[in-house]
């Protein structure tokens, strides 16, 4: 029976590859199959939170796997960030893996055995994302997450397909190849070590400028942050199945992006040497035009999925700009916004992926009067619009209020212009298609076929979502004691 804190940490990191191997065996059977993933999943989710307790009551469980090189090895610390990432992933694996089975049997998508195998290696990498003690480790699980990922991406294998693929792996290969790669080798020649320690390890050891292009080698090198100019790689994978979609929005890689940089800049630079070496200006300045700019462009589409896909563009820097103010409490709300974000995302992408399902709709202007006939599917919509809009009572509330704090606190008027201007641009592009659904008349050409809802799995899977969405914003006390618990010393 397992029940060390460090027996879990394997269990966890192990669990998702045992049901990547196990599921081909069943690939014949697809309701064996399906129950592999989701007994994997149930797993996983389970030692997660087997962890939990543990990590609040400051153990800080880990595993050493192999020594590399000297100074060098492939180790595993379980720290509040990486638990609060960890619980997120594993909690949404669950959800997704039931919203899978309604769509891909619905729509009759070919290669799902594939599909359920590379799922389970992208979560198992996640998790060692999560759980990485240095630097070399969460390298090597970030590359995994990229390969595993990318034939979900070009899963349908036709012409824009095949090039949204193609995208994909050259634009996160590239950028953490020749970005990523040279920040971490900097890094070690630098303070001789790649371990992430509270108050970071490069205080004392580097000047501002030195600072300053190290950071933003991190920046831009984890392009799974989908920072501008580096992000287009994200709408246009946006032809892959929406249960991808939703790995790569909510549960696993745009995220992993966005808690690398915040890992990176807590663990590695250190928050107080970031404020004494001037970083905050800059850094805001990039994630603030990325938010406004990728806010701008999602206005102007038509297609949900690509509107949407532009919305996590934006709503994800502001993981980065809370990370620039350099107030404790910002930094709190970046991480707060994570894990809201997680919640509200999905549930948007798994309303689209069921008006998808039922009509065959993808454009917003075809929407008008949906919401009639598909109310708890737009229902769900409205909720998780609400939440990246930032409005009570939804989980988006809370992060952006501790962040519009933090901005007052440090005086950094930038930052607290971009997220009133951003919000009032996140309304403007949501709340059109919620009035369009529920109060626009249809105008017959071909919504008739809308009516009703999508199978029970892909409901079933929405209700928990924006449940949890509304939740969180009552219930926050999980994340936001592991996002305090992050930045202590």
């Amino acid at each position: 029976m397992v029940s060390s804190p460090e027996s879990l940490v394997a269990l966890a990191l192990l669990t998702p590859f045992v049901g990547a191997l196990a599921i081909p065996l069943f690939g014949n059977a697809p309701n064996i199959r399906e129950g592999v993933t989701l007994v994997s999943a149930i797993v996983l989710c389970g030692t997660v939170l087997a962890l939990l307790g543990p990590v609040m009551n400051g153990a800080r469980p880990g595993l050493h796997a192999i020594d590399v090189a000297p100074g060098l090895a492939l180790a595993f610390r379980v720290e509040p960030l990486g638990m609060l990432f960890a619980l997120v992933a594993a909690c949404l694996w669950i959800v997704n893996s039931i919203y899978s089975i309604g769509y891909m049997r619905a729509n009759k998508e070919p290669h799902q055995t594939r599909f359920y195998v590379c799922f389970a290696v992208a979560l198992g990498s996640t998790i060692g994302i999560a759980f990485a003690q240095n630097l070399f480790t969460l390298f090597l699980f970030y590359e995994m997450l990229t390969l595993s990922t990318y034939p979900l991406v070009a899963h349908k294998g036709g012409g824009d397909a095949i090039r949204a693929g193609r995208i994909y792996l050259l634009m996160l290969l590239g950028t953490s190849l020749f970005l990523f790669l040279p920040a971490i080798i900097a890094t070690w020649l630098i303070a001789d070590t790649l371990d992430f320690a509270p108050g970071g390890i490069l205080a004392n050891k580097v000047d501002a400028p030195l600072a300053g292009a190290l950071l933003a080698l991190y920046v831009f090198g984890v392009g799974k942050a989908a920072v501008m100019p580096l992000h287009f790689w994200l709408p246009a994978a946006m032809v892959a199945p929406t249960p991808v979609s939703a790995l790569l929005h909510a549960v696993a890689v745009v995220k992993a992006g966005v808690f690398t940089i915040l890992k990176v800049g807590i663990g590695i630079f250190g928050v107080d040497t970031m404020s004494t070496l001037g970083q905050s200006t800059w850094l805001t300045v990039v994630a603030g035009a990325t938010i406004i700019a990728a806010s701008i462009a999602a206005l102007r589409q038509d297609n949900l999925k690509r509107r949407l896909a532009y919305s996590t563009v934006s709503q994800l820097s502001y993981v980065i700009l809370g990370l620039a103010v350099l107030a404790p409490i910002s930094v709190i709300g970046a991480a707060m916004h994570l894990a809201a974000h997680a919640v509200g995302k999905i549930t948007l992408f798994f309303a689209a992926g069921s008006i998808y399902t039922v009509s065959h709709l993808t454009e917003i202007s075809q929407l008008d009067g949906i919401g009639r006939r598909m109310p708890w599917t737009m229902g769900a919509f409205a909720i998780g619009a609400l939440a990246m809009i930032g409005l009570p009572p939804t989980a988006g509330f809370i992060g952006k209020w501790l962040m519009l704090s933090g901005a007052m606190q440090s005086g950094n008027w930038l930052a607290l212009l971009v997220m009133i201007v951003s919000t009032i641009l996140n309304a403007a592009y949501f709340l059109p298609i919620v009035f369009r659904a529920f109060f626009a008349e249809p105008v017959g050409d071909g919504h008739e076929h809308s009516i009703g809802e999508a199978p029970w799995p892909i409901l079933f899977a929405i209700a928990i979502t924006a449940t949890a969405t509304v939740i969180l914003f009552f219930m926050p006390n999980v994340p936001y004691a592991l996002a305090t618990r992050m930045i202590e010393r």
